[in-house]
């Protein structure tokens, strides 16, 4: 089984599916902006600006689908382990059970580095964006009040991951600039942080399978 081809398919509808499912949601708020028709805002001494119902609408609605597309790549992520675990015939949640209870990058890296006998320090993938792309899964998966649409992180992300991925704007520069940050940070899902989010396991996937043809093939690097 080419496992690497099945993730890089699964990871190229990520990206068409945001694409084609954010754009009328940005056109929305675009033309809002722009104060286009139908938003082309009426006469009135309200200092409240018009249509902030359908741009609160079109934006809570690119925060669901960016965490809807992350919880897809996390799940694509674990099956891409979870598939060579079954074809290595190797049993990671025993082997590697307390590494696992930090989550499942952590604990399929501490099994596959043993079965590969893999130097992760050569590894050009952000294990940072690997382990906060199953945090934001959790969080979107695991909404913890019914007052809001929007998802929150885990509370102190920020405290682990000192530039986290998956947040606003707003809230990235208040941590680059040391201001408190008053609640939990929001999971926001930027185009630009899921397209590297997903360039980062395709890297690792690449990484590892180099490492996995030579367990398959030991003979193969000796042979011509």
């Amino acid at each position: 089984m080419d496992v690497l081809w099945f993730l890089t398919q699964r990871t190229k509808f990520i990206r068409r599916y945001y694409e084609t499912a954010s754009a009328p949601f940005r056109e929305i708020i675009r033309k809002i902006e722009a104060e286009e028709a139908p938003y082309e805002p009426p006469y009135s001494e309200d200092p409240e600006p018009p249509f902030l119902t359908e741009w609160g609408d079109a934006n809570t609605s690119l925060d669901v689908l960016g965490a809807t597309c992350v919880s897809m790549l996390s799940e694509s992520l674990k099956l891409y382990f979870s598939t060579w675990e079954g074809l290595l015939h190797v049993d990671c949640g025993k082997h590697s059970r307390s590494s696992f209870k930090k989550g499942f990058v952590s604990g399929y890296r501490d099994c596959f580095g043993t079965v590969l006998k893999a130097d992760w320090s050569d590894c050009p993938a952000d294990f940072d964006v690997l382990e906060q792309i199953v945090l934001a899964r959790n969080a979107a998966g695991h909404p913890v009040q019914i007052a809001f649409l929007h998802l929150s992180h885990s509370e102190g992300l920020e405290k682990k991951f000192p530039a986290p991925v998956f947040v606003s704007d707003y809230e990235r520069r208040l941590i680059e600039t040391n201001q408190h940050v008053w609640r939990n940070l929001k999971l926001v899902v930027t185009e630009e942080a899921l397209s590297e989010a997903i360039r980062q396991v395709e890297i690792l996937a690449e990484w590892m399978e180099a490492r996995l043809f030579k367990v398959l093939y030991p003979r193969s690097g000796s042979e011509g």
